[in-house]
């Protein structure tokens, strides 16, 4: 990664100004004004970084201090074993914060990593600042607090779903139950989702071929139709 931005520091107007509007609308910046962001992501030491495809922003058993918010592109969380079997946790778009449990305690390893899925631009900021009210008297402080309580809320919430998926007991039941999320998420039958093929069958931790004959199957049967990551559900009857 490469650091190309520092709050505090006289860097470019012109790339803060790219990027604010991200950052606005981020949960964890929620009602605060550019001021207050500017102020709170000088106290919090705020850098923005380059992430190249396919680079590493940290590794399983890393110890990190900062929490990211993706200001463009994307990342994934993904675990291996020691195998080498990959499993992928969840998906990290624009405007969405990660590493933030692992940051909060610095003595805990993390037990994942976190991959540029394409090149993306990275806002840092130190946990640790956000935890422990400052001396600058920050007005907007408690509430960045409160906001990053929700957001952790709302991932615990998230991975209670993909529990639910996973627990499933064949390939089909495991991708209905995530096309049956989608479907509530976006309010329509027809949706959109993040991953590739091979993405899909490790989120849901089944084998690709199997999953890629499943969908194929549920095509046939007349429950599904795709075209490459573009989905629709077909039936109001449970398949299942």
């Amino acid at each position: 990664m490469k650091k190309i931005f520092s709050f505090g520091e006289n860097n470019s107007v012109e790339l803060l100004q790219e990027h604010m509007p991200v950052i606005k609308s981020s949960p964890l910046f929620i009602g605060a004004s550019e001021k207050e962001i500017n102020s709170m992501l000088t106290c919090l030491g705020g850098t923005i970084a380059k992430c190249d495809k396919d680079k590493y922003i940290f590794h399983a058993n890393d110890n990190i201090t900062d929490m990211g918010l993706v200001l463009s592109g994307s990342l994934r969380l993904e675990r291996n074993d020691y195998w080498g079997n990959r499993s992928i946790l969840s998906y990290v778009g624009r405007g969405e914060i990660f590493g933030e449990v692992f940051a909060c305690e610095p003595l805990l390893s993390t037990s994942i990593s976190a991959v540029a899925n394409e090149e993306s631009m990275i806002l840092f900021m130190n946990v640790q600042r956000i935890a422990t009210m400052c001396g600058n008297n920050c007005i907007y402080h408690s509430q960045l607090i409160h906001n990053l309580l929700s957001v952790m809320a709302k991932k615990a919430y998230m991975l209670t779903s993909k529990i639910n998926h996973v627990s499933k007991r064949t390939t089909r039941e495991k991708l209905l139950s995530y096309f049956s999320e989608q479907v509530l998420l976006s309010g329509s039958t027809e949706f959109s989702i993040p991953f590739s093929r091979q993405e899909l069958a490790d989120f849901l931790s089944v084998n690709r071929s199997a999953m890629c004959v499943e969908l194929s199957k549920m095509q046939t049967d007349g429950i599904i139709n795709f075209n490459k990551n573009r989905f629709e559900l077909l039936t109001d009857e449970n398949p299942m």
